[in-house]
């Protein structure tokens, strides 16, 4: 059930982090990888291409819309069919809520939620002409339940991440199409690096963090392999927290 050869996965965000670590898992699965980029090239494709997987390397400007269907399009021309969207791609801006900028604003949606919808769109479109369903696999956050702090654009586009994954569930679940999310907790990424180098908020962190660790990337493979495969044909609209138990405390 969890055997993914023969299947295509695009990954956006795939040159660092969560992103190479999921393309990675998702190979190993047996996928076929498109890794979007847009500046740091993906060198998880060496290591997919070595373990017998196609990779399709495609850099995108995300927050441009038509960028979107180019990614789709590509994908089709190189590998001939789309079976999987994880929509990973996202940036952060921190500061405090009075002196946020709309600069700051508009791009973390843009990026975050905005191009979450319209590539998510384009590649139901496929999935629909194609005929067989598909899966799509949106990455939420912590801060899609919780407020933080001195993230506002983060958060409202996390928080907005949570409730697409549920609106298009509701209306995809009938074409055979499955949309579900992961929420990530901690994570030791670029994203966080600022975190980790606060000793006082490192330490809030970890005290909060049952497990006692930040996370790895790679302990997402498992959950993101579930979401995209036939074992979790029934599950529709779910957003799975990989937190180190986070949300439980």
């Amino acid at each position: 059930m969890f055997d993914l050869n023969g299947k295509t996965a695009i990954i956006t965000g795939s040159g660092t982090g969560l992103g190479e670590a999921m393309a990675l898992g998702l190979a190993q699965a047996g996928a076929d990888i498109v890794g979007v980029y847009n500046s740091t090239s993906p060198k998880v494709g060496e290591e997919i291409v070595g373990i017998g997987r196609r990779f399709l390397g495609v850099q995108a400007d995300l927050s441009r819309m038509e960028a979107l269907q180019a990614v789709v399009d590509k994908a089709v021309e190189t590998l001939g069919r789309i079976d999987i969207l994880v929509n990973n791609a996202g940036i952060i801006r921190r500061a405090d809520a009075l002196d946020f900028s709309e600069t700051d604003w508009d791009d973390v949606m843009d990026v975050n939620l905005k191009s979450v919808f319209f590539l998510s769109q384009a590649v139901a479109r496929r999935f629909v002409a194609q005929g067989e369903g598909g899966k799509i696999v949106n990455i939420a956050s912590m801060l899609s339940f919780q407020g933080g702090i001195r993230a506002p654009s983060y958060t409202a586009s996390k928080s907005g991440v949570l409730g697409l994954t549920r609106l298009l569930a509701n209306e995809w679940a009938a074409k055979g199409i499955n949309v579900n999310a992961i929420a990530p907790g901690y994570m030791a990424t670029a994203n966080t690096l600022a975190l980790r180098q606060d000793p006082e908020r490192n330490r809030q962190i970890l005290e909060r963090i049952p497990a006692g660790a930040w996370g790895d990337p790679k302990e997402l493979q498992g959950a993101v392999v579930f979401l995209a495969s036939d074992a979790a044909k029934y599950v529709h609209g779910h957003t799975l927290a990989v937190d180190g138990g986070w949300l439980a405390r």
